[in-house]
């Protein structure tokens, strides 16, 4: 049993993991041509937070399955409910979300795996999008960071539009890309108040310049004119 503010991943999770990551990488091998680059920006062995772009629900297995840790993962309450998928979220021990709430358990339970060492998967936009373009990004992401000091790793996936699967079953082959990005140390908060909530979001919106940085054009979205290059 975990103590307070303390968190293990559990032992049915560090069984289920291995085979779901080796199952997934096989379906995505057969599905699409798969290419990872950045893998040596990932700062292992400690914590940090990967910020993913989320076009679809391809998005968070084809990261995990091909990511070289083991992450824990936030995803939406509502796909818990849909057959099938919620089977596969509980399987690897996914947390649910309740989208467009606070909510504070979950907050708490997030920090207190970023404090213990592990790695945590997210999408600072808040939920799947359905286009490739990127929508501006909540600011919970920065709380986190705040709350921790982890530094955040921009995580650009391309290729698992709406019509991967569509595609896949016509034997396209459609690419699969993860590009990982250098790690990111946000900008210290002190302020309070009102302007604390606005440089928050400030720090949201830098993740994403570096994600949108990543991406093709047509993924940038609502960061288009403020992409940041990777160097």
């Amino acid at each position: 049993m975990n103590r307070p503010g303390v968190y293990r991943v559990p032992f049915r999770f560090r069984i289920s993991r291995p085979v779901l990551k080796t199952v997934f990488r096989g379906i995505f091998h057969v599905l699409g041509r798969v290419k990872i680059s950045g893998l040596e920006n990932i700062p292992r062995g400690r914590a940090y937070i990967a910020a993913m772009n989320h076009v679809s629900i391809f998005d968070p297995p084809f990261a995990a399955a091909f990511w070289p840790e083991s992450l824990e993962i936030i995803g939406a309450s509502d796909v818990f409910l849909k057959p099938g998928q919620g089977q596969l979220l509980k399987a690897y021990g996914v947390i649910p979300v309740h989208r467009g709430e606070y909510d504070r358990a979950l907050f708490t339970k997030v920090i207190a795996i970023l404090k213990s060492g592990h790695p945590l998967l997210i999408a600072p936009e808040g939920g799947r999008s359905h286009i490739p373009a990127m929508r501006r990004a909540m600011p919970g992401i920065a709380y986190i960071v705040e709350q921790t000091g982890v530094p955040v790793v921009p995580v650009a996936i391309i290729g698992t539009t709406e019509d991967f699967w569509q595609r896949a079953r016509r034997g396209e082959k459609p690419l699969l890309e993860l590009r990982i990005g250098g790690p990111i140390t946000l900008p210290e908060i002190t302020v309070r108040g009102e302007k604390r909530h606005e440089m928050r979001q400030n720090n949201a919106d830098l993740v994403m310049s570096y994600l949108a940085g990543l991406l093709p054009e047509e993924y940038r979205g609502a960061y288009a004119e403020s992409a940041i290059p990777p160097v």
